[in-house]
């Protein structure tokens, strides 16, 4: 042990020992490309929504209108899904994570998300650009979520 002349531990070791684990935690590189391109994702889904809403002169709800009615729940459902995705793949990458294994989750979500949208914007829908998305969402949530019980149970 490092101590000085009075036995106190050096201003060195005392660093080293409790400040140094704490800088060499992994950082979390990878994720914030993929929240970035999916913060432009849904700023564009709301742009297109209050724009379709001024277009059709509705302010609040659907009113009855089938493009509305899309454009709301494609900016809805996109809302509901990545926050609490991008969150687990957050932990996945903070916990160190394989840097391959979060770009395909982050990816998975990016690639998901912008086939659903554009699978349930159209009026005539192909649903499997719809099935398709939610799968790739699902995949990316339900992998980082095992990923992350498995490094609390096993690893």
């Amino acid at each position: 042990m490092n101590t000085s002349d009075d036995g106190l531990l050096t201003v060195h070791t005392a660093l080293e020992r409790f400040v140094a684990p704490y800088l060499k935690r992994p950082s979390v590189q990878i994720l914030p490309i993929y929240a970035a391109l999916l913060g432009f994702v849904f700023f564009y889904l709301s742009v297109r929504t209050i724009g379709l809403r001024r277009k059709l002169r509705i302010g609040i709800g659907s009113n009855e209108n089938n493009q509305m009615l899309r454009a709301m729940r494609v900016h809805s459902n996109f809302a509901e899904y990545v926050p609490i995705t991008l969150i687990l793949i957050l932990f996945v990458e903070a916990q160190g994570g394989p840097p391959l294994l979060v770009h395909a989750l982050g990816a998975l979500l990016l690639i998901g998300r912008s086939v659903h949208a554009y699978g349930v914007s159209q009026m005539n829908e192909k649903f499997v650009f719809r099935v398709s998305g939610m799968m790739m969402t699902f995949a990316a949530l339900l992998v980082s979520a095992c990923v992350l019980l498995f490094n609390a149970f096993v690893k």
